[in-house]
Parts: C-alpha cells; sequence; structure tokens
C-alpha cells in the first residue's frame, strides 16, 4: 500500500496536505482499494462550506455508495473537475486524483502521520 510520508491521514481514510494555508483533500491509496472501480463522483461547489468531520462528497463504486469527510472546516476555493469526467483516476492515482482545496482554515480533525496511518487498524 503506498503511503506518502510527506502527506498526513484520517481514520475516515482521506489524506490532507497543507501549503501556503490551503488544504488539498484526497482519498488514500487503502481507501480506494477497498471501494473498488469508481464510477461517479459527487463535489460540492467552489465557496461552499465544509466542516471537520462531516461529509463533503460522496463516490460511487461498483460496490456501492460512500460519503467523503472532510477533515477540516473552512471555505471550498478549488474543486477538481477532472474527477467529475473521470472518477476512475482516483483508483490509477489516489494521491495525485485530490478532490479540494479549502482556504480560511479554522478546524482539524485529528489527523495521523504516515507512520501512524499505516500501523492503524483497518477494517476490510
Amino acid at each position: 500500500m503506498n503511503i506518502p510520508a510527506e502527506l498526513r491521514y484520517t481514520k475516515t481514510h482521506e489524506w490532507i496536505k497543507e501549503e501556503n494555508g490551503i488544504v488539498t483533500v484526497g482519498l488514500s491509496d487503502f481507501a480506494q482499494q477497498e471501494l473498488g472501480d469508481l464510477v461517479f463522483v459527487n463535489l460540492p461547489q467552489v465557496g461552499d462550506a465544509v466542516t471537520a468531520g462531516e461529509a463533503f462528497a460522496d463516490v460511487e463504486s461498483v460496490k456501492a455508495v460512500s460519503d467523503v469527510y472532510s477533515p477540516v472546516t473552512g471555505a471550498v476555493c478549488e474543486i477538481n473537475e477532472a474527477l467529475l469526467d473521470a472518477p476512475e483516476s482516483i483508483n490509477q492515482d489516489p494521491y495525485g486524483a485530490w478532490f479540494i482545496r479549502v482556504e480560511n482554515v479554522t478546524d482539524t480533525v485529528e489527523t495521523l502521520s504516515a507512520e501512524e496511518y499505516e500501523a492503524m487498524p483497518k477494517e476490510g
């Protein structure tokens, strides 16, 4: 399983990367493997508020529809529109296929280092 050391992870299998006050959010390699082939992504709009620990998007696979949870509270400043036409890119490159970028972050859920995430018990 691919777990880049420079990212932070949540217990709900999202990854985050913070640069210059902007937080980029995506699904971990583990999450995309568990979900299977993704066929649809529902994203918020630019300007929407997201809340730490609450669902901000959902992904549909051949198995089921699953929520994607925001690791931060803030305002969506960018969405990855490419995912709307090519949700399978999440399966191909989970760390390149980010979902949203968030600015004005005021709260964050507990995040894990790559080592902590790799050691975390996973169901599936």
